[in-house]
């Protein structure tokens, strides 16, 4: 499998070297494409899933060796239970529970394996030097990733962060993580701007001399992170089909709380892959900009940020969403173009072939932190089922959109503990300003356990306070990496 760059099809990588540089050298995303897999699905689902991860992982990566033993080790004590991921019954749909992990959000599935993929990926290449991980976070991806990479030998990571643009749970999370090989910081701006830095850093360290190391991401924009995600896609459709519910061959619609693309794009590569995915919905908060394109076909960044309940989806910028254009168009001549026309006009517009084709697969709508709370507080009070903000949008978005006879999966992305606030005064309860007091509270009322790596966080000395300007990104990672 070749991998090369949604941006130019002649800058080719292998996929340990994919996994491993992170993004392409033109700044573009490295692609490959599923639907020319030579992948037997039917086979994948009767395994178990760490089997069935291993078949997907090395169908996506196949230059990495014994990819079982690799993802054994990977979840090995991480997870409560083996399928990672349950599937639960609400009402007439089907919640998928993606945040059983060490962080309680559903970066954990992905962000297990990567570190040993990176890991893996540098012996291959023959990398002597240290493996510098960046990443940006609007809130869940920075301590997932510093929970897999922490003192993990031959790398070092720095997670960057929105100041004040994630929950206190969030913020607490990433400032007491220990890890002599960690560092995080606080960009005055928002997610957009933090990870636009990131990918403006590999750009000015293309050519440097960076004393042996080499940079690379954990976000999304890295294949190895998006790889994990396609799983759980497999597993609750194999979950449907051995209960019951549906027959091999059904399909199967998904919806998908999303603000980088990443998550949904996953569905993208299953359905390639030959699951039966139907329709993928794209739910979006108050940032709707992806509910725009995938309505209108115009990607427009030039607009009001929110800061919203759901502050993961607090994007404007959708990184993923150049690697699904790609897939559409086969054409990265026209990939580069409008990348180029999003980074100098601020937005670009597809053309109605393109949108069809997107539409023909992709649904789309937004529910604000009214309609969210509106959704907790109903699920709660008919189903007794607690969700978070995100996953609330997510509902919001499926009711509008769910079709006879075809189950639609709705993708719960983070335990409610990590937001209480924001669950509390959806269920009509007055809360204070202490969010480990407020997880007490919702414990109390709702009788859901709360996670212990969140109910461990209070008290916890906190290790990382730095705060800088979003045009110092590049020196403070340099002082590190070159100290």
């Amino acid at each position: 499998m070749i991998y090369h760059s949604t941006r130019n099809e002649q800058l080719t990588a292998s996929s340990t070297h994919a996994v491993l540089q992170g993004i392409a050298p033109d700044g573009g995303l490295y692609i490959c494409d599923p639907a020319a897999l030579r992948f037997d699905w039917r086979a994948a689902l009767e395994k178990d899933t760490l089997s069935m991860a291993a078949d997907i992982l090395h169908a996506l990566l196949p230059d990495f060796q014994d990819m079982d033993r690799l993802v054994r080790d990977s979840y090995a004590g991480k997870f409560p239970t083996s399928d990672l991921t349950p599937l639960t019954p609400v009402a007439d749909k089907y919640v998928l529970e993606l945040y059983h992990g060490p962080t309680s959000a559903f970066k954990d599935v992905a962000l297990s394996v990567l570190p040993r993929l990176i890991v893996a990926a540098a012996k291959a290449e023959g990398m002597k030097g240290d493996v510098v991980i960046l990443t940006a976070t609007s809130g869940d991806t920075g301590k997932a990733a510093m929970e897999g990479f922490h003192d993990v030998p031959g790398t070092r990571i720095t997670v960057f962060y929105p100041y004040g643009g994630v929950s206190a749970v969030q913020q607490a999370q990433m400032a007491t993580q220990e890890g002599a090989n960690v560092r995080v910081c606080a960009v005055r701006g928002n997610f957009d701007d933090a990870q636009t830095g990131v990918k403006e850093i590999f750009a000015a360290c293309k050519d440097k001399d960076l004393h042996g190391a080499m940079l690379s991401s954990a976000n999304s924009i890295n294949i190895g992170r998006l790889a994990p995600q396609v799983v759980y896609y497999f597993r609750a459709y194999g979950d449907l089909v051995k209960s019951g519910r549906i027959h091999l061959g059904d399909v199967v619609d998904y919806t998908v709380p999303t603000g980088n693309f990443g998550d949904i794009l996953a569905g993208y590569f299953a359905r390639q892959m030959g699951l039966p995915v139907g329709r993928l919905i794209c739910a979006s908060n108050a940032n709707d900009v992806l509910t725009e394109f995938l309505t209108t076909g115009r990607y427009d960044k030039r607009r009001p940020f929110y800061k919203t309940t759901s502050p993961s989806m607090d994007i404007l910028v959708s990184s993923n969403l150049e690697r699904l254009l790609y897939l559409v168009s086969q054409d990265a001549s026209c990939v580069e173009r409008l990348m180029r026309e999003l980074n100098t006009q601020g937005w670009y517009q597809v053309s109605g072939w393109m949108l069809e084709q997107l539409r023909s697969v992709f649904g789309c709508g937004c529910c604000d932190d009214a309609g969210a709370a509106e959704v907790i507080g109903r699920v709660w009070r008919e189903h007794r089922y607690l969700c978070d903000p995100h996953t609330a949008v997510a509902w919001a978005v499926a009711e509008k959109h769910t079709r006879e006879g075809v189950p639609m999966v709705v993708l719960s992305t983070a335990s409610p503990y990590k937001f209480p606030a924001a669950v509390l005064h959806a269920l009509g309860e007055a809360s204070g300003d202490d969010e480990f007091a407020m997880m007490e509270q919702l414990h109390a009322l709702t009788g859901m356990d709360i996670p212990k790596n969140l109910r461990g966080l209070e008290g916890r000395p906190v290790l990382h306070t730095d705060v800088i300007d979003k045009d110092a990104m590049l020196d403070y990672v340099l002082s590190d990496v070159l100290k």
